[in-house]
C-alpha cells in the first residue's frame, strides 16, 4: 500500500501519538500482519518527512508471542495461568514485534526506539519528568518512540500500583505526557457508532464529539468490542482523558487507506473528539499548583528576559539563589531577584545540585558533580510562565 504524500501547508497536527491496536496489526488473524505494519511505518516516514513529531503505542506483543508459541509448544502455553500466560506470552512477543517495526521503519530509513511503560512510571514525578524528555527529545531527533506498556512486570499482585489497563489508555496517558496535538486510534472499526453495527443495521457513524456525555458513553457501551484488551468503552474514555489535556482525538479504521495521513491532515475520518482544555492550562494546573511547588530558583535580569521572550530554557549560568530543599522532578518556583514569580516547572537537579551548579555554564556541570542529567536547570518542556 503506498500512502499519497502531503504538501506542509495540509498538516494540521505537529505532534502525533499513533495508537495501533492488536486487530490492525493482526488483520483478524492470530499473528502479526506485516503488510499493515509495512503500511503505516510508510505513512508516519512521509509524516516525519513533514515535519511531524509521530510516536507509536503498539499492541501486538502478547498476539506475536501467542503465535509463537502456539508453534511450538501449544499445550504447555494453555496450561499456564491465565494472568501469567499473558505476561509470558508479552514476554516472547515483545522482542518479535519490536524486531518487525524495527524492520518496517528501516526500510522507510527512519531509526526507532522502545520505551515500556508501566503506570509507576508516569505516576512517579521522576519517572514523569525522565519519559517526558526522552520521548520529547527523541521524536527532535526525527526517531520514532514505539511505546507499549510493560506487561512482563504488571504482575497480578501489583496490577493496581504500577498496570495502566489497556493500551488505549496508555496511549492517552502518553498524549498528555507530551502535549500531543492529536492521539490517532486506529482500531478495526470506522469509529464510534450511534449502536453495534453488527447488530443494529440503522447504527451510524458519530462524525464528531464535541463532549463526552451520557450519550456518548452509552453508545461505546453498546458498540462491538475487539481483541486485544481495550473495546469501544475503554477508547472513548482514552478520548475523554487526552480531550481534556487539549488534544484532539480521532478513532478510525486502522485498514482504511492513507487513514494516518488523511487525520493528520485534518481530513475528516472517523469520529472526532474535540479537546475541551489546552495544553497550557492542562500544564499550568500541574506545574503552577501551590501544593507541587517544593522550591524555589532565583535568576538573573538576562534569564528572566529570556524567560519571558519564550521558548528558552532555565540554564545553571542565570540562577543566583535557590530557596527550600527538593529533588530532581520536583516543581519548583521561578522568580526575579526582586522577587516577581516568573515561572514553575519541573527541576533537573535537586536544591543540592542546583547551589553547586548555580552560575556556571552548562558545560562544567559534569566537572562540578561528577555527572550530569542535561544542560538545563529547568527544560522549556517542563516551564510554564506564569
Amino acid at each position: 500500500m503506498t500512502g499519497q504524500r502531503l504538501e506542509p501547508q495540509q498538516i494540521a497536527y505537529r505532534r502525533v501519538v499513533v495508537k495501533i491496536g492488536s486487530n490492525v496489526l493482526t488483520a483478524g488473524t492470530e499473528q502479526i500482519d506485516t503488510v499493515a505494519m509495512a503500511a503505516i511505518a510508510e505513512q508516519i516516514a512521509s509524516l516525519i518527512a513533514r515535519g511531524v513529531q509521530p510516536i507509536v503505542v503498539t499492541s501486538g506483543a502478547v498476539a506475536a508471542g501467542r503465535h509463537r508459541v502456539k508453534s511450538h509448544h501449544e499445550a504447555r502455553a494453555l496450561a499456564l495461568r491465565e494472568a501469567q500466560s499473558r505476561q509470558a506470552l508479552a514476554a516472547i512477543g515483545q522482542s518479535r514485534l519490536m524486531a518487525l517495526w524495527d524492520q518496517m521503519f528501516e526500510q522507510q530509513d527512519v531509526p526507532i526506539a522502545q520505551a515500556l511503560l508501566t503506570r509507576r512510571d508516569l505516576a512517579d514525578r521522576l519517572g514523569y519528568l525522565n519519559t517526558r524528555n526522552t520521548l520529547i527529545e527523541l521524536v527532535e531527533l526525527g526517531v520514532v518512540p514505539i511505546v507499549n506498556e510493560n506487561d512482563v512486570v504488571s504482575i497480578e499482585e501489583l496490577q493496581e500500583l504500577t498496570k495502566i489497563g489497556d493500551n488505549d489508555n496508555l496511549s492517552a496517558q502518553v498524549a498528555n505526557l507530551v502535549d500531543a496535538d492529536l492521539l490517532l486510534i486506529l482500531t478495526d472499526i470506522a469509529g464510534l457508532y450511534t449502536a453495534d453495527p453488527n447488530r443494529d443495521p440503522s447504527a451510524k457513524l458519530i462524525e464528531e464529539v464535541a463532549r463526552i456525555d451520557e450519550t456518548i458513553e452509552r453508545a461505546a457501551s453498546g458498540a462491538s468490542g475487539v481483541r486485544g484488551t481495550g473495546g469501544m468503552a475503554t477508547k472513548v474514555q482514552a478520548a475523554r482523558i487526552a480531550t481534556q489535556g487539549g488534544t484532539h482525538v480521532v478513532i478510525a479504521a486502522g485498514a482504511q487507506r492513507d487513514v494516518v495521513l488523511r487525520a493528520v491532515a485534518g481530513e475528516p475520518v472517523g469520529t472526532h473528539f474535540l479537546p475541551v482544555g489546552d495544553h497550557i492550562e492542562s500544564r499550568r494546573r500541574y506545574l503552577l499548583s501551590g501544593l507541587q511547588a517544593r522550591g524555589t530558583v532565583v535568576v538573573d535580569d538576562g534569564a528572566a528576559g529570556a524567560l519571558l521572550r519564550g521558548g528558552s530554557s532555565l540554564l545553571p549560568a542565570g540562577v543566583t539563589a535557590c530557596d527550600g530543599t527538593f529533588v530532581r522532578g520536583d516543581v519548583v518556583h521561578v522568580k526575579t531577584q526582586a522577587g516577581r514569580h516568573l515561572a514553575s516547572g519541573m527541576a533537573n537537579y535537586s536544591s543540592a545540585e542546583v547551589a553547586q551548579i548555580l552560575g556556571h555554564h552548562s558545560d562544567q556541570i559534569a566537572d562540578l558533580l561528577g555527572y550530569e542529567f542535561g544542560a538545563e536547570v529547568i527544560h522549556r518542556n517542563n516551564l510554564v510562565l506564569v
